[in-house]
């Protein structure tokens, strides 16, 4: 039995863990377009620097080059079995395109409110030597404003203010919609409660895949 899932979420909903658990236990690859991005930036190919003069100029990168990265990634053999796929699609319009290249079996909706979404992100501090991030709530520092592993400053990041995040919360919101309906209509969209701890919203996953 293949596993194709995507994952899905508002920022701070903690997908990105979710996605890793799962990839762990149907050993299957978690593929963030993101990580893709910054790998051929690193990489300097011919679509990495195209990709990072967009993100650069801060401009979302088109479709048809976030399309033909997916599509290059999921034909490699890692995936002949399945794979998790986190930050793709990101509308409508990419939704339909990963359907005409392959049958996905589910896609996991973690949602949190906005509300929440705003106090996790707000709390969230980076730091500016080495990257490293921390949350104020979660995984706060040994050390306020101090990193536990440089010793560099710890800071709020410009688009992690409220009205920032606010305003990235509502594109969200805009482009998933028809995306959600979409895969509501073919019976395969399932939604888990996001506000509760790490492993009870992985039991949830789990137990909505009907699996153990």
């Amino acid at each position: 039995m293949s596993h194709k899932f995507i994952i899905m979420g508002p920022q701070a909903s903690g997908k990105g863990t979710q996605g890793k658990l799962l990839a762990e236990k149907f050993n299957i690859p978690r593929i963030s377009t993101g990580d893709i991005f910054r790998k051929e930036i690193a990489e300097k190919t011919e679509i990495g620097k195209l990709v990072d003069e967009y993100l650069k100029s801060g401009k979302l990168v088109p479709d048809h080059i976030t399309s033909s990265i997916a599509k290059k990634r999921l034909s490699k053999m890692d995936c002949k079995k399945g794979f998790i796929l986190d930050g793709y699609p990101r509308n409508l319009d990419q939704a339909l395109f990963l359907d005409s290249i392959t049958p996905i079996d589910k896609v996991i909706l973690v949602n949190i409110s906005d509300k929440e979404a705003i106090k996790r992100i707000s709390n969230r501090r980076v730091c500016i030597d080495c990257g490293s991030s921390y949350n104020l709530i979660s995984k706060p520092p040994k050390k306020k404003g101090i990193c536990d592993k440089c010793g560099g400053k710890l800071v709020l990041r410009s688009d992690d203010y409220p009205d920032a995040i606010a305003k990235r919360l509502e594109i969200y919101r805009k482009q998933s919609r028809p995306m959600l309906r979409f895969y509501d209509k073919k019976n395969i969209l399932i939604k888990i409660q996001g506000m509760q701890s790490i492993g009870d919203v992985y039991s949830d996953i789990l137990e909505k895949l009907k699996i153990k």
